[in-house]
């Protein structure tokens, strides 16, 4: 009984240090539209561009918040939080963190390769 209570215990520990702690980390969305590289014209790959750019920001400023976050809920268990909750935690951050990022990679791959297939299409025109 008193193993079932642990178990209880930790997790509901877990559940209230953590659930809180990204609620003011929203995850950023994606780019609406990359530009198709055969077809866009300049004025929309520098479009494109710039929403890569301000994705990539904000990416980045969601993984540092939810990097805060982790670091204010670790602080605030304090005492209390067992070594095992604080892995928890750490790994549900670090898989969003991993995942955040990942999703920036494949967008701006999508967008690399489609500044390849405009430059390739507008070389042959000059």
């Amino acid at each position: 009984m008193k193993a079932l209570f642990a178990i209880a215990l930790t997790a509901a520990l877990t559940v209230a240090l953590t659930a809180p702690a990204y609620a003011d980390c929203p995850y950023p969305a994606a780019p609406d539209k990359l530009p198709d590289g055969s077809s866009a014209t300049l004025e929309e790959m520098v479009a494109g561009q710039k929403a890569v750019k301000a994705y990539d920001k904000a990416i980045n400023d969601y993984v540092a918040c939810i990097d805060r976050e982790l670091d204010a809920a670790i602080t605030k268990g304090g005492d209390q939080l067992k070594p095992q909750q604080k892995a928890d935690m750490q790994h549900v951050e670090a898989q969003k963190h991993n995942a955040a990022i990942d999703q920036l990679q494949n967008i701006a791959d999508r967008f690399n390769e489609q500044v390849k297939v405009f430059k390739a299409r507008t070389d042959k025109k000059s």
